[in-house]
């Protein structure tokens, strides 16, 4: 008897092995024919390191923007100000999104873009001190001259409030984005793609930003109420009605939060893929992976999830464009 069982357990053990060595790694070749598709495809076979999970990202957002599912996209405010609002703004115009979650710095970045603003490429290792003196901002190596950020926003949304909000006493965030998004002229904005394809634009940290701040310079002196529970209503109504959910999580903080916190009221969603730099070594929500919203219930236990660890302006382009 005990040799049988020992036989069994060598067997089972070849078996696993051998499946555990089955997926063979494979040289990628490249040359100036290579297309994004044909490109991360070969990322697939490559074995290490990234390279797969860019390729398994691909391959998710392919299967949940195939149908029936309810897109969320999260991001961070801080890459609209870099080209990849181009891209985020593709992703909505090719139906890629069904809804977006983001923070009061996206507002702040394409509305000044929309309205001219200068924003330019520069280098990280930059002497602050001397762009403070010249009036210059920093967001890593993207330079927004000082009068085409705070004030910019301020002069436009001065502009703008007192018609929006003519007959109206309270607005959501959403409601606000929207608006926005109907006045801009701009087609590479992110909120007028929003607004053209009735994507709601949820900002649950408004207030965190120059255009939250002018919110509450305008409400000093004229009556404005913002309906926070309206947008929470309406994200939650967004999960249940959806018969599969699914998000691209663009970064980490409130915008990412706020996407897994409501969906966990639907047992969690059933398409994840994290894009990000942030490590889960000190408890973040920012670095928590797929795998730990799966214990909140955020994402279930069988979904089709993946976390991809690079610089969102190089992984986020090679994902959509093999999709697209």
């Amino acid at each position: 008897m005990g040799g049988k069982r020992s036989d069994s357990k060598i067997s089972k053990r070849r078996e696993i092995r051998d499946s555990l060595i089955s997926d063979k790694v494979k040289d990628l070749f490249v040359d100036g024919r290579v297309d994004i598709k044909a490109l991360v495809q070969g990322f697939g076979k490559m074995g290490g390191f990234m390279a797969p999970r860019l390729a398994r990202a691909s391959q998710i957002l392919k299967e949940m923007t195939s149908g029936g599912t309810t897109v969320f996209l999260s991001f961070t405010g801080n890459v609209v100000s870099t080209g990849l609002r181009g891209v985020i703004t593709q992703m909505v115009r090719k139906g890629l999104v069904n809804t977006i979650v983001t923070t009061c710095g996206a507002l702040d970045h394409d509305l000044a873009r929309a309205y001219g603003a200068r924003y330019a490429s520069g280098e990280f290792e930059y002497d602050d001190v001397m762009l403070n003196e010249l009036e210059i901002h920093r967001l890593g190596n993207v330079l927004i001259p000082l009068e085409d950020y705070g004030p910019l926003i301020e002069k436009v949304m001065r502009r703008e409030l007192p018609e929006m909000m003519k007959g109206k006493d309270s607005i959501s965030p959403s409601e606000l984005a929207k608006e926005f998004g109907g006045r801009i002229k701009d087609e590479n904005s992110i909120l007028k793609a929003a607004y053209e394809k009735k994507v709601p634009v949820y900002v649950p940290g408004i207030i965190d930003g120059a255009f939250g701040t002018n919110l509450f310079f305008y409400a000093q002196t004229n009556k404005i109420r913002l309906d926070l529970f309206k947008d929470m209503s309406s994200i939650l109504n967004t999960v249940y009605d959806s018969k599969k959910t699914g998000a691209v999580i663009i970064g980490g903080g409130i915008s990412k939060h706020h996407v897994i916190w409501w969906n966990q009221f639907k047992d969690g969603l059933d398409y994840c893929i994290y894009l990000t730099t942030a490590q889960e070594y000190d408890g973040s929500l920012s670095g928590a992976l797929p795998r730990e919203a799966i214990s909140w219930g955020k994402v279930k236990p069988k979904a089709r999830h993946v976390a991809v660890f690079g610089d969102v302006t190089i992984t986020l382009p090679l994902i959509v464009g093999s999709v697209l």
